[in-house]
């Protein structure tokens, strides 16, 4: 579920009544003087390298969001969107010290930069990042897995315009097909990676089976934590003593056929490194040696703003090559990465040039004032997916709700304008979704929604017979409907108002109950006691990810183990949930009875979920996924409205024409591929 925990302007208030929302002026100026900096010590660096002398980079510090042993942090809130939002713990400032971590750069990282290279790339965003370790609390941070996309070693990468997953580390993407993947006799199913022969780590060591397994053995030994609990969960089903190691193959079994081998082993952790080290603790301030198209330099802790900034060089041993020129990867010689937690400063320090690429929240404001700058601005459709929902379990606040009945909720569906709300710049996303799986799968979707287009002719209709179907006048006894979302930032409310608006004109009472944050994404969801909903779920690419967006909706998988908030054909519950949420409510109350709606539709659909989650072969699970979709969509159990937009603005007069991909759903900036195309 999108983990939306505090809004946008909540964050904001709390830090400036704080006094902790820095001076930009002062900013921009230590910025100023970093390049300044950067610039002398790049001079020398060419100098020393042509020696082919080892050197140690130290500048000026900038803070992130965790706390050491010489200075702790301010709060730093994390937003993924517009009131997606998760808050550190604040602790106060100890500027008796700035602290620098560096890193001793290979001699062969920094040499005279030849024709076509060169140049530092400032990349501004407004997350920061707690630990270099994925594997650990505050490993997921949308902000690592960006800086990942330029040290982290993995089988398999996304694709930046189809959002496809395609090789990496290995020479094809194991499948039944290729014999990658093969279902036993003892019901098993084994994985074969093939690495490919010029993989190797930043230190040219050779990338191999060694390292997969490796890796295994690291995360299934880790203390279990909620925040990693899924992940875990998936290497726990790798069969032990299964493994194949070979110096360019590695393979392992698993428990069962299951799709989910494909959330594995990334990143990659090299063996001959971190073997022998404090996994937990040892890669905080660090991380482990990069086999990406840059290696780590520094990074700078600012003692008084709590900004970081990650400084990254380029790996002299990367083993990728420009498909369009053959030549080595990356151009650049090195990049920053500076978090700058608000979106007004981060705007205004890309416009004064402290910036050179920004990656902003989605914001059609920000995009004009960029677009208007003359900055080159990319929007494109984020992991993001907003959608409208009913309740169909026996807690819904809404004692006169009919959504048990199918017309019912087709004339909702008809008679809201996707278009029209969408038209209206509520969000940078501007196209109807047809189907989640657009979503970092489209190849799997089938547009099943495209059928509701507005239609308030053809809702009225489905309306008087859903009327007729309860007994009910309609027009003496107009329908109600409780309309719920969050309240925290100004997006939603808006989309609801609308809602509100479009559902009068067929006939259809609106009752808005928006909630904090807080209290919808705790106890109203856990609880299932609202009865019309809006909230928005956040997708990976891949085919495991569409079987985990069918998931949502599994009749055998309510909460708390499953993710049916919907209580769509679910069995009894019960038990409570604590809360884990300060201040936001108790935990959810369970107990409740079946879903209200229990049907052939539900059985058909429990069905399915049992042959997807054990289909590995993408061609027999294509079908499988379109009849659930189906089924969802004809059902109206969902109805999808978009995908956000990711953004992405470079300015192309100062470090040239980057090809660049803005989507968080590849990882944000795909790194590996930015070239000049006036590099000569």
């Amino acid at each position: 579920m999108n983990p939306d925990d505090l809004g946008r302007e909540a964050g904001r208030a709390t830090r400036s009544a704080a006094g902790r929302v820095p001076d930009l002026d002062a900013v921009l100026a230590r910025h100023r003087r970093r390049r300044a900096v950067a610039a002398g010590i790049g001079a020398l660096v060419v100098v020393l390298g042509i020696g082919g002398l080892a050197l140690v980079l130290t500048r000026p510090a900038a803070e992130i969001e965790a706390a050491n042993t010489t200075t702790t942090i301010i709060e730093t809130t994390t937003v993924a969107d517009d009131d997606t939002a998760t808050t550190s713990t604040t602790e106060p400032l100890d500027t008796s010290a700035a602290t620098t971590t560096t890193a001793t750069v290979p001699a062969t990282t920094l040499p005279p930069s030849p024709p076509g290279y060169g140049g530092t790339a400032v990349i501004g965003d407004d997350q920061g990042i707690s630990t270099f370790n994925p594997y650990v609390l505050g490993g997921d941070h949308f902000a690592l897995t960006t800086l990942g996309q330029a040290l982290w070693a993995k089988p398999m990468d996304v694709e930046a315009v189809g959002l496809e997953i395609v090789p990496d580390l290995v020479t094809e993407i194991p499948s039944v097909g290729n014999g990658g993947l093969v279902v036993n006799d003892d019901g098993t199913m084994t994985v074969t990676y093939r690495i490919r022969s010029e993989a190797v780590w930043a230190d040219g060591t050779p990338i191999s089976g060694a390292d997969f397994a490796f890796t295994y053995q690291t995360i299934v030994n880790l203390p279990r934590n909620q925040t990693q609990a899924t992940l875990f969960e998936v290497y726990d089903q790798i069969v032990p003593g299964s493994e194949v190691v070979g110096d360019k193959m590695y393979s392992f079994s698993m428990g069962a056929p299951t799709l989910r081998w494909q959330e594995l082993f990334d990143p990659l952790i090299p063996k001959h490194d971190v073997e022998g080290k404090d996994f937990e603790a040892s890669f905080n301030d660090q991380p482990w040696m990069s086999a990406g198209p840059f290696v780590f330099s520094e990074l700078e802790r600012d003692p008084i703003y709590g900004l970081p900034t990650v400084t990254l060089v380029r790996n002299a041993n990367y083993w990728k090559v420009d498909p369009a020129t053959g030549m080595q990867l990356p151009y650049l010689d090195s990049i920053e990465f500076r978090a700058i937690p608000e979106t007004e400063l981060l705007t205004r320090a890309f416009l004064e040039r402290t910036l050179d690429v920004m990656n902003p929240p989605p914001s059609n404001d920000v995009v004009a004032e960029l677009e208007a700058s003359g900055a080159d601005v990319q929007v494109r459709s984020g992991p993001i997916w907003e959608h409208f929902s009913f309740q169909f379990g026996e807690n819904n606040r809404n004692p006169e709700s009919m959504n048990t009945i199918t017309d019912f909720r087709r004339a909702v569906a008809y008679a809201i304008d996707r278009e029209e709300i969408l038209a209206g710049g509520i969000w940078t996303g501007r196209e109807v979704l047809d189907s989640p799986f657009d979503v970092g799968s489209a190849s799997l979707g089938t547009s099943a929604w495209s059928q509701y287009r507005y239609d308030p002719v053809l809702a009225q209709e489905l309306l008087a017979a859903a009327c007729k179907q309860v007994g009910r006048d309609c027009e003496a006894n107009p329908p109600v409907v409780i309309f719920s979302t969050t309240s925290n930032a100004e997006e939603r409310p808006r989309v609801a108002n609308l809602v509100q608006e479009m559902l009068a004109e067929v006939g259809i009472i609106v009752e808005l109950q928006l909630e904090d944050s807080c209290v919808f994404f705790g106890p109203t969801l856990d609880e299932g006691n609202w009865d019309m909903g809006m909230w928005a779920w956040v997708n990976t690419p891949g085919a495991a990810s569409a079987v985990g967006v069918l998931e949502l909706f599994d009749p055998t998988a309510p909460p708390p183990d499953g993710s049916n908030y919907y209580r769509w054909g679910t069995p009894e519950v019960s038990g409570a949930e604590p809360s884990d949420r300060p201040g936001c409510g108790s935990g959810g109350n369970l107990n409740q009875g079946p879903s209200l709606v229990v049907d052939e539709h539900t059985e058909r659909y429990a069905e399915l979920m049992e042959a997807i989650r054990t289909t590995i072969d993408v061609d027999e699970l294509r079908p499988l996924v379109a009849e659930a979709e189906g089924i969802l969509a004809d059902q109206v159990v969902v109805l999808p409205l978009t995908a956000r937009g990711a953004v992405g603005a470079v300015w192309p007069d100062e470090i040239g024409n980057y090809v660049h991909n803005p989507s968080r759903a590849a990882h944000t900036w795909n790194i590996e591929f930015w070239y000049r195309t006036d590099r000569g």
